[in-house]
């Protein structure tokens, strides 16, 4: 599949700053991007997608799965352009999607009281009016998070139109899960700011050595519940009672860290500031969680048939 990406084609080489771009060189003074949105790469998507379906005792329950992977050049919904736009680099934004989400597991069933009439418990009485007819629906979303890249300062490469990507200088980066401040999501010392191993020239003109969307977010957890029942007002009318209750345990899903590594301030093999660098400050909603993600929200209605 072809996918639109924006490019800047006014984006310069390492160190070529703004004398470097293509439209300063060609003769215009103090020009901007130039960018283009056309169909120059590829995008995939693969995927293994399950559901299983069962009624069990009166109850119906669901669960589906579904294990995939996208690959872009540039996350395009987003209209964000390529990381590196340098025409000669082109081909290292390719990589897995930036709103790619791995895994996605769905829990869901559909539970009828077992009070009421033709039902196993209270058949009649003051039981089968109160405790009958009653329907319980429960939705559990679990699903991974987004990848992101760990950037380094743009002044160190000195390219306009291009990202600066930090270095990778341990061979695994360690996934801590913290959040709040002080406390990283991964191991701040795998990454370091763009450095040469002159220290006469501290700050190395080159891209940094890590790629697009190397290290994933934080994963997502939602549960709602719905609770319904008919009263049969007479033959032509039945109210529908209807609670709805979504972000049902009140619990906060997290956004992805800060991730410019040159906002740290590293010594003696830790870190003493951290600058905001891979630190998780902010809650998020989703596409299956679309209300405010760290509340309850409950609503009731009635619904009048006839």
């Amino acid at each position: 599949m072809r996918l639109g990406t924006f490019i800047n084609e006014n984006a310069a080489a390492p160190g070529g700053g703004n004398a470097g771009t293509p439209l300063e060189q060609a003769g215009f003074s103090n020009p901007n991007s130039m960018t283009i949105n056309g169909p120059f790469s590829g995008g995939n998507y693969n995927a293994l997608e399950t559901q299983l379906t069962r009624r069990v005792a009166g109850a119906l329950l669901g669960t589906s799965f579904v294990w995939s992977k996208t690959i872009d050049d540039d996350d395009t919904e987003a209209n964000t352009g390529v990381t590196w736009a340098y025409y000669q680099v082109l081909k290292r934004n390719r990589a897995v999607a930036g709103f790619d989400q791995r895994y996605n597991y769905q829990l869901y069933g559909v539970f009828d009281s077992p009070f009421g009439k033709n039902k196993k418990w209270a058949a009649s009485g003051v039981g089968a009016a109160l405790l009958g007819g009653w329907s319980l629906s429960p939705v559990l979303s679990r699903y991974s998070g987004t990848p992101f890249n760990v950037t380094s300062s743009g002044s160190s490469c000195n390219c306009p139109g291009n990202t600066q990507t930090a270095d990778q200088v341990l061979p695994t980066v360690s996934i801590l899960g913290g959040h709040g401040p002080n406390s990283p999501y991964f191991n701040p010392l795998a990454f370091s700011a763009v450095t040469a191993t002159d220290t006469s020239n501290p700050t190395a003109v080159r891209f940094g050595t890590t790629g697009r969307n190397i290290v994933r977010g934080p994963g997502f957890f939602y549960l709602s519940a719905s609770m319904a029942r008919d009263f049969k007002l007479n033959e032509r009318f039945t109210l529908t009672f209807r609670a709805d209750c979504t972000g049902l345990p009140n619990n906060a899903n997290f956004q992805n860290p800060a991730t410019t590594v040159s906002n740290a301030t590293f010594a003696n093999g830790g870190v003493t500031n951290y600058g905001g660098y891979d630190i998780i400050s902010a809650t998020q909603a989703s596409s299956f969680a679309p209300y405010s993600p760290a509340d309850r929200q409950l609503r009731f209605g009635l619904q009048l048939k006839f």
